[in-house]
């Protein structure tokens, strides 16, 4: 079999392997925040990722939450889109913080790997406690700016105006964060699902992208061997 007919085998069926990786992007179910709460400073919602809705309970110092309409700070979506998060948030629900301190984050059942998505995070240094890695980050609605993991890569520094998702690998029922003040910047929370989930079967069309490249190598053997 000629050396070259290999070697180019092996870059298309690299290539397929990669389209078929990117194509595995996970649906995402942002929370619908639904109402803030006066009683405990809070924001409560619901997020339902096809097991059952999960409620989504905010407790913590902020400056407004929209619930109900409002300025999308989600648009554009492309800092929000990666191999791993196939959609933004929708609509226009955000809680935006300005006074630094602890804020939390409970789900009314445990839920696999939560993600976070940022608005404006801006100089803001953030500390999760545990370790969270960052999805991806580009231009927003207020510009652009890269998130620094700290030493530890349990929290992060925004340099400029990060805009972005991050995730939380593990299960949670509670999220906390420390985070530091400026005028605003917003989030919410997403998952994929909830609890521990089996292992993800490749979709038809990965299936398929798969296939086509091992019948390349095969067909370029039969045919120079």
């Amino acid at each position: 079999m000629n050396k070259k007919l290999i070697f180019s085998s092996i870059l298309v069926s690299c290539a397929i392997l990669l389209s078929a990786t990117l194509v595995c992007a996970d649906t995402v179910y942002w929370t619908d925040w639904t109402s803030v709460t006066s009683a405990s400073p809070g924001v409560i919602g619901t997020l339902d990722p096809g097991s059952g809705a999960i409620n989504v309970a905010f407790s913590g110092t902020y400056s407004f939450a929209q619930t109900s309409g409002g300025t999308n700070y989600w648009n554009p979506s492309t800092p929000y889109i990666s191999p791993v998060v196939g959609n933004a948030p929708p609509a226009s629900d955000i809680i935006a913080l300005s006074t630094g301190g602890t804020v939390n984050i409970t789900f009314s059942q445990a839920v696999l790997d939560p993600l976070i998505a940022l608005v404006s995070w801006n100089f803001n240094t953030v500390d999760f406690g545990v370790p969270i890695e960052i999805l991806s980050y580009g231009a927003g609605y207020f510009g652009t700016g890269t998130p620094i993991l700290n030493s530890d890569r349990d929290g992060f520094y925004g340099n400029g105006e990060v805009h972005g998702v991050i995730r939380l690998p593990g299960t949670y029922s509670a999220i906390s964060f420390t985070h530091t003040s400026e005028n605003w910047h917003g989030f919410t929370v997403g998952v994929v699902g909830a609890g521990e989930q089996p292992p993800t079967v490749p979709e038809p069309s990965t299936m398929l992208l798969l296939g086509l490249g091992l019948l390349a190598v095969a067909g370029v053997g039969r045919k120079h061997g």
